[in-house]
């Protein structure tokens, strides 16, 4: 059973659930302890084309996929033959296999390669390398790797880490700094930056400026601030609200900050596989408030063809403040590569 990502995680000052962080601090070393030594004894592959990776340090949540997006617009932009690369999380093929909307659903890509395959050549691959060299083989100059910093089988050109620049009410990106389970990070902060070569701070559409304690933790590395912005404006008229990422409240804010008429939004698991008796549910609540339903285009990827006639998809995009100091931090990773 999946459950909702606990909030406390996302608190600076440790003033909630104090008990079970301590009870979960054990676990949190042996995990940090497993991620250091897989790292520590891989021996990189080089696939045969630049790998831009584009991952994070905390468990989801942290805008990777529009980074992604936005990085294989700017390279094909460019004249760059640029593919996407994912695990595939939540699908059942192991890959490697080139993603065709057309064909493929969720449960056999996954919810966010989806999304890739909409702006280009997109691939699914447990095994990275396998993935990678599949992209290689049929042309791709550049493999954008999505979520995989902490996967050292493939030699990166450029490691990008991208963080959620929310810092209001309290929230930290990092919570108190704790590893999984007593906390949001995938490793430890130094550890993880000492392998970027530059960070991406996603801010909400309504924040103006990334906050200056938060841009001096990655210290020298080069830091980009893109925005994450409504592709469109949400639709007029009374809205119901439904999400399964990592941090469903994100979406709830947005939808106000938009300017929508919500009246209500509902929380689901990350990566949730939504049970025609929620849908169902939601569906009677919007009937009774005369509502539409709305949810994130990556959530409504995983809906059947007959809800998603129902259900409005609401897409956002990455918008870089400098987008052309970041196309050329891409580019000249894919020409040092030659």
């Amino acid at each position: 059973m999946k459950l909702n990502t606990p909030r406390w995680w996302y608190d600076r000052e440790r003033r909630h659930a104090p008990m079970t962080r301590m009870l979960l601090k054990p676990l949190s070393w042996v995990w940090a302890a497993a991620t250091a030594r897989r790292i520590a004894r891989a021996e990189p592959v080089d696939p045969g084309a630049a790998v831009i990776s584009v991952g994070n340090l905390t468990v989801g949540g942290s805008g990777k996929t529009p980074v992604a997006r936005e990085a294989l617009r700017l390279l094909h932009e460019a004249g760059i033959e640029a593919h996407a690369l994912s695990r595939g999380y939540g699908g059942r093929l192991k890959g490697p296999v080139r993603v065709d909307p057309a064909v493929h659903t969720a449960a056999d890509v996954g919810d966010e390669p989806l999304m890739l395959a909409l702006g280009g050549p997109a691939w699914i691959a447990r095994d990275r390398v396998a993935g990678a060299r599949a992209a290689a083989e049929a042309g791709a100059r550049a493999v954008v790797l999505d979520d995989a910093h902490q996967n050292p089988a493939l030699k990166k050109t450029l490691s990008l880490v991208v963080v959620d620049g929310e810092t209001r009410d309290g929230e930290w990106p990092f919570g108190d700094g704790g590893v999984f389970p007593s906390g949001p990070m995938r490793e430890p902060l130094r550890a993880g930056l000492a392998r970027a070569d530059a960070v991406v701070v996603l801010l909400p559409a309504d924040t103006p400026h990334a906050d200056p304690e938060l841009v001096a933790a990655f210290g020298s590395l080069p830091v980009f601030v893109a925005r994450l912005a409504p592709a469109a404006p949400p639709p007029t008229g009374p809205l119901i609200g439904f999400a399964g990422i990592a941090k469903p409240w994100k979406v709830e804010r947005a939808l106000d900050a938009a300017g929508a008429e919500l009246v209500d939004f509902a929380p689901f698991p990350d990566h949730a596989a939504f049970r025609d008796a929620d849908l169902n549910f939601l569906a009677e609540h919007a009937g009774r408030a005369h509502a539409r339903l709305i949810t994130t285009e990556k959530d409504w990827f995983r809906l059947s063809p007959e809800w998603r006639a129902r259900v409005v998809s609401w897409p956002v995009k990455a918008s870089f403040d400098d987008e052309g100091g970041f196309q050329a931090l891409l580019l000249g990773a894919v020409h040092s590569a030659r």
